[in-house]
Parts: structure tokens; C-alpha cells; sequence
């Protein structure tokens, strides 16, 4: 535990070392590891590759590492990351409403700020930005910070069920369209101009993020971004915003303040969400490798469903796992190694896409194109453990990583304190 840091704050300032719940930042530590994982794929290779299915002639190695890496990590660490936001908006609004204070204008401050650091993010480093997603859908978050838990948890169900019957609405009427010859010539063709589309943008990227300067890569991330990462919007926000909840959930039953005592619920989400969430993502894993995402199919129907439901669920028992394993001394040693990661977890998110784009992109290695998922998993690994160093060197130092005090700093309205006034653990 620290120890108290004599600092001078205002009556609402950011949240202190000694005031947080350290299983919260080695989650997010945890987060990032996985975050690193998937994003390694769009990194290395376009946006557009991601609508196609894997290429028949990769290595054994690469189609292995490539379903590995949907069993176990697309889908869940989002999640993750969104679960704990929902959480941290709740726990925000308890303590500065407990010292008086209007909690509502300073979150939209914090959210403004923060859309702002995902537009530099997304348009000037990588494409693949969630920031701005979080900070848009931070906002219709609010309108459930008084909710009641039960209630919460009805909205993360209903949020998770949209896209899904939305997904299933639309492969009915495509199959009811193709009984039509008129129609079916029409929804082939259509097919057709989609994927003529995604194969011109996918050959324009590979060609702008191998060769082209900083300024011809920059208009290709803006384009990626409008084209790809703005489309994702809908698939992604209902998800998102169902996570946001099932954290806000967390908050208002206080699971994390004492997880001894919710042992019993760990145990139980660990095992149906493991079983559950295996079962759906080894589905989905394995039936979307062959499978193009914009051709609507009962295949990618059952496919889209079986995430839809396996990634949260595996996410939750990734969590119970850690939980259960924290209050153990070898296990909670080892753990707590994760905490600085996940105190400046922002800073190590936006480090992580500068790094990786410097790897691939053509101003930095230039080895965009040229790194199989199997390779992209031993350099996820180094990249995280040359980051645990790292964030206690900083966190040993600093009260916060930089982006969080520049976060801070901005939602604040005045420089924050930066620098541990002793030496302090954390």
C-alpha cells in the first residue's frame, strides 16, 4: 500500500494512488497484453484484410496463430477495457458526489478530452483508434449512472441481443431475396462492387503504408478510418456500450472492493464463462477463417452470434481467473506486477500503437506486409514485458503516465502535480 503523498489538491482532483483498488489496475495491465495481441494483425497488414478470408496459402503456422488469436483474444479485451470504463465512471461519480460536488459537467469535460486525444490518435498515429468510440459513447453511459443494478444488467443483455437480431434480420431477408431471380442477380452484384471495393482500398494500402512518406500514410489513416473504423461503429458500439453497463454493474455492487467475498461468483463465472465462452469463440474462430464479412450468410450468422455471445462471456471468466488468483501470495505477487501497467494504461495504449507503427509503417522498419501472425505474437510478447519495466520505472517516479496527466490536467482546467514527492510504492 502507499503511503500518503502531500500534494496540494483542489476539492475535485484526480483520483490518488492510495484511493485506488489495485485488482482494477492489474486488469487493466492484463487488458493490454491482449489489446497488443489482436491489434498486432491490423498493424502489420491493412484495415481491409480483415473483410477477407484467411488466404488459403499461409504458413501451417500463421493459420494456427491466426485462430488462436480469435479463441482467445478478439473481442475479449475490448471488452475488458470497456467494463472497466463503466466502472471507473461509477466510482468517479460516488467520490465526487460524496464531496459535494457536480459530477456530470466534469465527465463531459473528461470525455471531450478525451475524443480529442483519440482524433490525434486515430488521424496522426494509427488508424485502428477506440478513444473516440469510448468518448462518444461515454456520454449516453451517463444517462445510466443513477440506474439501479438490476437495471443495468437488463440493458447490458438488450445492447448485446441488437446487433445480433439485427445481424439475423438481414441474413433472412438476403436469403428470402436470393429466391427471387431479379433479386439474387442484384445482391450477387452487389456483392461483386463490395468486394472490388474492399480489394482496391486493401492493394492502396499495401501499397501508401509500405512505401509512401508520413503525410501520404496520414491521408490513408484518415481514409481508413472514415471508411473502416467508422463503419465498425454500429457493430462495435452496441458492444461497447453493454460492456460500459456490465462494468457500471461491477461499481454499484462494489465486486471488486472485496473479491474474497465474491469468490463464489468468480467461481461460477469462471466456469460457465469459460465452458460458454470456448464453445463460442472455438465456433467462431473456426468458422470465420473461410468466410468473407460482407457477404451476408447463415454461416456468418452463426459465426457473428457465437462471438457475440462467447467473447463477453470468456472475457468475465478471464476476469474470474484473475480475481480468484490475486488473493494468493505467489500468485498475487506475480500479478501485481500488472498494476503500473494499468495505472498509466492510456500511456501504454497510445505507446503501443507509436512502437508498433514505427515497426511496420515505411518511415520507421518499413516491414508492413511482411510479418506473419505467428511472428506477430513473439513480438506482441517482447513489446508487453519491455513495457512492465517500463511502467514501474515511471510509476516509481511520476504520479501519473503522461497521457493520464495530460488527460487530467486538460479535464481539470490546471496542470496537475506530476512527480512523486518521495519514493513511495504503489
Amino acid at each position: 500500500m502507499t503511503t500518503a503523498i502531500s500534494i496540494s489538491e483542489p476539492t475535485v482532483a484526480p483520483v490518488r494512488p492510495v484511493e485506488r483498488i489495485q485488482i482494477i489496475d492489474i486488469l487493466r495491465g492484463f487488458a493490454l497484453f491482449g489489446i497488443l495481441l489482436v491489434n498486432m494483425a491490423i498493424f502489420s497488414h491493412p484495415f481491409q484484410s480483415l473483410v477477407f478470408p484467411t488466404p488459403p496459402d499461409i504458413p501451417w503456422h500463421d493459420r494456427i496463430a491466426i485462430w488462436l488469436i480469435r479463441l482467445l483474444g478478439e473481442g475479449k479485451f475490448y471488452s475488458l477495457f470497456s467494463l472497466l470504463f463503466g466502472l471507473g465512471m461509477v466510482l468517479q461519480m460516488e467520490r465526487i458526489e460524496s464531496r459535494g460536488r457536480r459530477f456530470v459537467p466534469l465527465y463531459a469535460r473528461r470525455l471531450f478530452v478525451l475524443l480529442l486525444i483519440g482524433v490525434v490518435h486515430a488521424f496522426l498515429i494509427w488508424a485502428g483508434d477506440i478513444l473516440i468510440f469510448y468518448a462518444l459513447l461515454g456520454f449516453p453511459l451517463l444517462l445510466f449512472r443513477k440506474a439501479k443494478p438490476r437495471t443495468l444488467l437488463i440493458w447490458t443483455t438488450i445492447l448485446i441481443v441488437i446487433p445480433l437480431l439485427f445481424m439475423a434480420f438481414m441474413t433472412a431477408l438476403v436469403l428470402l431475396g436470393k429466391t427471387v431471380p431479379e433479386a439474387a442477380q442484384q445482391i450477387e452484384q452487389g456483392i461483386a462492387i463490395a468486394e472490388a471495393g474492399y480489394r482496391a482500398d486493401l492493394a492502396r494500402a499495401e501499397q501508401v503504408y509500405a512505401t509512401g512518406n508520413f503525410w501520404e500514410i496520414t491521408g490513408q489513416r484518415v481514409y481508413d478510418y472514415m471508411s473502416m473504423g467508422l463503419t465498425s461503429f454500429f457493430v462495435l458500439g452496441f458492444n461497447i456500450l453493454a460492456m460500459f453497463l456490465l462494468g457500471a454493474y461491477f461499481a454499484k455492487r462494489h465486486i471488486f472492493d472485496d473479491i474474497q467475498a465474491h469468490r463464489p461468483l468468480f467461481r461460477q463465472l469462471l466456469i460457465w464463462g469459460g465452458v460458454i465462452g470456448l464453445i463460442g469463440n472455438a465456433i467462431y474462430a473456426t468458422l470465420i477463417m473461410d468466410l468473407p464479412r460482407y457477404n451476408v450468410t447463415p454461416e456468418l450468422l452463426i459465426a457473428t452470434v457465437a462471438q457475440g455471445v462467447g467473447a463477453p462471456l470468456l472475457m468475465l471468466a478471464y476476469v474470474s481467473a484473475i480475481c480468484l488468483l490475486a488473493p494468493l501470495p505467489t500468485w498475487g505477487r506475480r500479478l501485481q506486477m500488472l498494476a503500473p501497467m494499468g495505472r498509466m494504461a492510456l500511456s501504454n495504449y497510445l505507446l503501443q500503437s507509436i512502437v508498433c507503427t514505427l515497426i511496420f509503417y515505411s518511415y520507421g522498419l518499413g516491414l508492413f506486409g511482411k510479418v506473419g501472425a505467428a511472428w506477430g505474437i513473439a513480438l506482441t510478447v517482447v513489446i508487453y514485458l519491455l513495457q512492465i519495466p517500463l511502467s514501474h520505472w515511471w510509476m516509481s517516479r511520476f504520479l501519473y503516465g503522461p497521457a493520464e496527466w495530460l488527460w487530467r490536467s486538460l479535464t481539470y482546467g490546471k496542470m496537475q502535480p506530476m512527480r512523486l514527492k518521495n519514493n513511495s510504492a504503489y
